[in-house]
């Protein structure tokens, strides 16, 4: 285990101090959830011209019991089971780390980040995949390019991440299979399928 560790660090050091000044911008932009609004305004505008209003409802019902699954199993695992040291505040690790986030906080095993956008990826994409060809590839490049963002700027080391995006898929597939039994059940049935 603690060979992984290692690891780990090593990969996260290599990783992180890729970055440059040049693209700080950037990732500080693809972490911060509030741009990714538009993104999430064409999502919806997708799931009402396909599922209609009842089915728009049911998915942000869906998508907001997702979010809060994703979001508080990460906290559960960072603040209570593992609470592992973030790279940004771990001795040993700190001193050699490009830091570029404005807060580093104090747990890191997983990522909330990566747990959150897999999720919604996976979800958005395997349910509108039907009617958008692109859209579940898309979507998951959208979710990995959020997910790295956090090794860039610091806060996570490359296993907090992929261990997010784990659990994202997870629990992405099981909202998209509790959003198609509710459509089925209770959505409109002039909407497209």
């Amino acid at each position: 285990m603690e060979d992984l560790i290692q690891l780990d660090k090593d990969l996260f050091l290599y990783l992180n101090n890729l970055g440059s000044p040049m693209w700080d911008g950037f990732w500080l932009f693809m972490t911060e959830k509030f741009y990714q609004i538009p993104l999430y305004l064409i999502l919806l505008v997708f799931f009402y011209k396909y599922f209609g209003i009842r089915g728009t409802i049911i998915t942000l019902v869906v998508v907001a019991l997702l979010i809060a699954v994703a979001d508080q199993t990460a906290n559960l695992f960072k603040n209570v089971l593992v609470m592992r040291p973030r790279p940004c505040g771990a001795a040993g690790v700190s001193e050699f780390t490009r830091i570029i986030a404005e807060r580093c906080g104090r747990h890191g095993y997983f990522s909330g980040h990566a747990a959150n956008s897999m999720a919604l990826a996976f979800f958005a994409g395997l349910t509108l995949r039907k009617y958008l060809k692109y859209i579940f590839p898309f979507m998951v490049v959208w979710a990995i390019v959020v997910s790295y963002s956090r090794i860039y700027l610091g806060v996570h080391y490359p296993g907090d991440v992929v261990t997010g995006m784990v659990f994202g898929i997870l629990f992405g597939t099981l909202a998209y299979k509790l959003h198609t039994f509710l459509i089925q059940k209770y959505g409109d049935t002039g909407a497209a399928r």
